[in-house]
């Protein structure tokens, strides 16, 4: 007796009007959002070329939730709810949803700066507070970046643009400084010679600029002394390593 008072309501229910209706909004759904994800790949791929790659990316995005929004609205008038009904429920809901997500238009705007200020693009590395890592996208709401131990950071858009900001490989070449110890019995002369010796030899090392030799200050042990070599961004590890190997191989 249940199943055949089931299946009367199934099929009372499923009117041929609400199969149709039923039906609408299936082919609504899935043409809208297949349509806007093709419009959105179309525009950014026309774009790329055009601006950077991070506002090509928040332009994709921007026309596909622009699209949702959309198929909805249209979706929902098809079940029946009328414009009317639908904007003044917005405009109720969107009161509600504008004191909740203050933080969020905080970092909508701060997004917005990023994306027109530029101070760095995806794939670069840049240190945020003690955070480092490589660029992963720049979105509206916040930029994801890869740190150096391989983890996947969320960082707020607001948090960066309030925060100071260091863009590492924001110029194709860099310096890369010594910080070293000279006991006072040492010939400063001597050591200036061999660490210019070790910068000359080493392929990584610029000759243009030139590595600076500085004397900072006098310690209560030691000489203190900066020893800068200019490199491309890219040789940063190697150079790094091969430089440290060699000066303490050659003051040893």
């Amino acid at each position: 007796m249940g199943d055949i008072f089931s299946f009367v309501t199934i099929k009372e229910f499923f009117t041929p009007e609400r199969l149709k209706v039923i039906f609408k909004v299936g082919v609504t759904i899935v043409g809208g959002l297949f349509f806007f994800r093709i419009l959105a790949f179309i525009v950014s791929r026309f774009t790329k070329r055009r601006i950077s790659a991070q506002a090509s990316m928040i332009v994709r995005k921007a026309i596909f939730y622009t699209g949702v929004i959309i198929v909805l609205m249209v979706v929902l008038k098809q079940l029946g709810f009328t414009l009317t009904a639908l904007l003044g429920a917005a405009g109720v809901v969107g009161i509600g949803v504008g004191f909740a997500a203050q933080k969020s238009i905080s970092n909508l705007i701060s997004g917005v700066f990023l994306i027109s200020e530029k101070p760095f693009s995806v794939n670069d590395a840049i240190k945020i507070g003690e955070t480092v890592g490589i660029v992963l996208s720049i979105d509206l709401l916040s930029t994801k970046i890869r740190s150096l131990d391989n983890l996947y950071i969320r960082i707020p858009n607001e948090q960066i643009l309030n925060s100071e900001l260091t863009t590492i490989t924001r110029f194709p070449i860099r310096r890369m400084d010594f910080d070293l110890g000279v006991a006072y019995k040492e010939d400063l002369k001597k050591v200036r010679a061999i660490l210019l010796d070790i910068a000359e030899k080493n392929t990584l090392c610029l000759n243009e600029p030139e590595p600076i030799f500085l004397i900072k200050n006098f310690g209560d042990s030691a000489v203190e002394i900066l020893f800068g070599v200019w490199f491309q961004k890219d040789d940063f590890l190697a150079l790094k390593n091969g430089m440290m190997i060699e000066i303490k191989e050659r003051f040893d």
